[in-house]
Formats: C-alpha cells, sequence, structure tokens
C-alpha cells in the first residue's frame, strides 16, 4: 500500500524505489552473511557497494542538472545538451539516508539484519515518513516491524498529533507563505526595510511549520498504525545558540550527520584544527544535502562558521552573564533570519539584494502601504505563528494535566476536542479556497 502511494505521484519513479530497496536488502544480508563468517573484507564490501550505490543514484538526480548547467559555461564542454533536466524522484534525499543507515548499523553490529524482504521494503517505503521524513533509523523501528499494539488511546494520540501538524502547515505555513513569497518577490529598491524584516520573519515562521507540521503529520500518521517515530523539531526558535538551534532543529538530520559522518571523522575529540575539518565536512555536506545549489553550499558554510565562533569561545561556558546570554539570544535569532534568506533566495545575487533592503543599503523607504494591509489580513495567524514557535501551549497542557481538579481537567478536555476538530475543518476549508501549496522539504 505505500508503494501505491508513491506510485500515485511518482508513477516512474517507484521503480527506482523498488530497485534501491532491492540492492540495499541484498547488501545487507551479504554484510550480515560474512560478519558471520568472519570475512570482515567481503563483508565491508557490500557495505561499501550500498553506500557507493546509494550516492551515486542521488548525485545522479540531485545534482546532474547543476552539474551540467556549471560545464556548459567552460568553453571545453559548451556542447553539452540544453533544456536536458533531470527530475528528481520525491523523498530520494530521505530514503537514501534511511537506507545506508540501515546497512551501517548491520556492519558496526548496531543493528540486526531483516531477512524479511517485505518488513524492509515496508521500512522504507513507509508512507507517513517516505516523502519528507523525519529520517527513521532501522535500529530504532526494528521492533516495532515485527509487533505493534494499537488502542484507541493510542490511535486517537495520532489522530490529535496529525491534525496538529495539518493545521500547522495549511493555517499558519500557507499564510505565512503568502507574506514571504510577495515580499521576496518585489524589487530590492522597492521592498521597505521593515516590509523585508517582516518577509524574513514570515520565510522563518513557513518553513519551521511546513516542516515541522510535515513532521506532526508524519508522526502522528505512525501512531495510528502503532509505529512511535522520533521527534524531528523540539522548538527551535527558542534556542539561546547556533548549537542549541542545531539539536532542535531537523534532529533526524543532525542525528544522521553526528552518528555517521561526524563522529567517524573524530568528533569534538580532536585536536582544533582536525575539529575544524571535522565541522567543515559536516556543515558542507548539510548544505549540499539540501540541494544541488551555490546557495545551500554557502548557508551550509555559513552555519560551519557560527558553530566554529561557538566552539572556539567556548560559549555558554564561560558566559556567565545574563545580560551576555540575552544579546547572544537575539544574535542567534538574526543570524538563523540571515541564514533563511539565503536559503529562500533563487540564487545569491537576489540573496543579497534581499540582505542590502533589510539594512536599507539600496535607499529604500523604511515603511510602506504593504506593512499595514499585511497585518490587517494577516495579524490573527502571525500572533500564532509566534506563540506557537514556543512552549507556552505545551506548558500550558502540562500544568492542566498535572491539576487535581476534575472540573477544570472535563473543561480542558471539552475544550480540546472542540479546538482538534474546528482547526481541522477550518485547515480543511482553506485547502479547499486556496491554491495547491506544496511543502517545502519535497524540493529536497
Amino acid at each position: 500500500m505505500s508503494l501505491g502511494f508513491y506510485a500515485w505521484g511518482e508513477p516512474i519513479f517507484v521503480f527506482v524505489l523498488i530497485i534501491s530497496t532491492l540492492v540495499d536488502y541484498f547488501c545487507g544480508y551479504g554484510v550480515f552473511l560474512y560478519k558471520e563468517r568472519r570475512n570482515v573484507k567481503v563483508a565491508k564490501l557490500f557495505l561499501v557497494s550500498s553506500i557507493v550505490i546509494n550516492l551515486l543514484l542521488l548525485g545522479f538526480f540531485k545534482y546532474t542538472n547543476f552539474a551540467l548547467d556549471n560545464l556548459r559555461n567552460i568553453p571545453l564542454f559548451s556542447f553539452l545538451p540544453i533544456g536536458f533536466e533531470i527530475i528528481l524522484p520525491l523523498g530520494i534525499s530521505f530514503y537514501t539516508f534511511q537506507k545506508m543507515s540501515y546497512t551501517i548499523d548491520i556492519y558496526r553490529g548496531d543493528a540486526k539484519v531483516q531477512k524479511n524482504i517485505i518488513a524492509f521494503g515496508m521500512y522504507i517505503a513507509l508512507f507517513p515518513q517516505l516523502v519528507a521524513g523525519p529520517i527513521v533509523r532501522y535500529k530504532d523501528i526494528a521492533e516495532q516491524l515485527k509487533s505493534r499494539y494499537i488502542t484507541l488511546e493510542s490511535f486517537g494520540e495520532g489522530v490529535k498529533r496529525f491534525i496538529i501538524g495539518f493545521s500547522k502547515k495549511v493555517l499558519l505555513a500557507n499564510n505565512m507563505a503568502l507574506i514571504a513569497d510577495h515580499a521576496f518577490a518585489m524589487n530590492s529598491g522597492e521592498r521597505s526595510v521593515t516590509y523585508a524584516w517582516i518577509g524574513a520573519i514570515a520565510y522563518a515562521f513557513q518553513i519551521f511549520f511546513d516542516f515541522s507540521g510535515y513532521s506532526d503529520m508524519a508522526i502522528g500518521l505512525g501512531r495510528m498504525f502503532g509505529f512511535k517515530f522520533l521527534e524531528n523539531f523540539n522548538f527551535p526558535y527558542i534556542s539561546a545558540s547556533i548549537s542549541e538551534f542545531w539539536r532542535r532543529w531537523h534532529i533526524s538530520l543532525g542525528r544522521w550527520f553526528r552518528d555517521y559522518v561526524y563522529i567517524p571523522l573524530g568528533g569534538s575529540r580532536v585536536n582544533k584544527k582536525r575539529l575544524f575539518f571535522n565541522l567543515f565536512i559536516v556543515w558542507l555536506l548539510t548544505g549540499i544535502w539540501h540541494g544541488a545549489s551555490l546557495n545551500f553550499i554557502l548557508w551550509g558554510l555559513f552555519y560551519f562558521v557560527l558553530i566554529t565562533f561557538e566552539k572556539i569561545t567556548d560559549y555558554p561556558n564561560k558566559f556567565k552573564r545574563a545580560a551576555w546570554k540575552r544579546l547572544y539570544r537575539v544574535f542567534t535569532l538574526l543570524c538563523i533570519l540571515g541564514g533563511w534568506v539565503l536559503f529562500r533566495a533563487a540564487d545569491i545575487d537576489e540573496a543579497f539584494g534581499y540582505a542590502k533592503s533589510m539594512f536599507a543599503l539600496h535607499n529604500n523607504p523604511l515603511f510602506c502601504d504593504n506593512i499595514i494591509l499585511t497585518f490587517r489580513e494577516y495579524w490573527l495567524f502571525l500572533i500564532f505563528s509566534v506563540l506557537c514557535s514556543t512552549e507556552l501551549f505545551k506548558n500550558a497542557s502540562e500544568y492542566i494535566s498535572k491539576s487535581q481538579n476534575k472540573y477544570l481537567l472535563l473543561a480542558a478536555n471539552i475544550s480540546a476536542l472542540f479546538l482538534y476538530i474546528f482547526c481541522f475543518l477550518w485547515s480543511i476549508s482553506f485547502i479547499i479556497i486556496n491554491a495547491h501549496n506544496p511543502f517545502i522539504y519535497f524540493n529536497f
């Protein structure tokens, strides 16, 4: 059924998914078999084959267009065909990393081989998280592939989590997208300083609620079917540092690079030069993973510089004053906003043009009429975007759940029921009346 779900949107590329799944199934089995026979060389050969084939597939579909476009600018390669474009299979960046983690974990002895090809295929193609994550590692759900328990309570929890994610995407992300798209579409000189900042903030909310909304929907759907996926977001915009931000943002990707790239390179237990090299490789690959564009590479290296700065200064260990910490929290948010401008822009020129608008370097006005119209139409969504980016509702829910007042609990449960129904129906109405607005991370 998951393959049918994928084939509905990707009728041809479902065969790429099936073939690559078969490759990793047999490579994983080969690693297991020859490790049992104590033939490490052949086991390593199967491991390397899995990694190389996965990276070649990902590289071909994701980076060929970028490579051809750049090679055509060199006279020696001017003969390369124009108009040749390779379409990116949906979710290939996510399921490629899942399959690679499977064979690596078997080789390390961190996971047991899956001999049932249907169970392994379900792990790869499981529809809730197939197209945009979170990146689920095999060892985290190996036992759940064998047996799961679905109760009315757990199914209800899954439904609630799905509605939360659904509402984040439709009500918050899609409305923030309208502000961000308008701001980024304006000419740099016409865009007022204030509106440039509002557009950048709106995009920060858009990408957060879009991606975390999808993750919530995936976690909720998985819960309905008895799977317990790990969290992928943990209120990243309340972070006090860049390092903390990346511990809270896209957690499954961060864990993947930490466990399969950063630690094998030596992690933090090396000399300073080697540490900076390790960080450089991780953040370069993080940028490249997000897309074949100079923007993404610079975006990754931008975070390399910031993380390196925190390593050098040993922040926050050597900064005890509360005033410094508050200032650095503001600095962190400003850096995150700047990073999202680079991430969102179509190219480097557009990114720098937008940044100049934010600091009035185009002699652009401080205010414009768009600000009044934006707040008049989207003020409610802006307020809820701010509130939902914090732990306010989470803390309120935990406080009520710990209460011994049965009337308060009853009132809260009834209110929550109506709130979930209202948000679901309101989201449905937005889908009916608005244009199609796909998830941002479908592009990656």
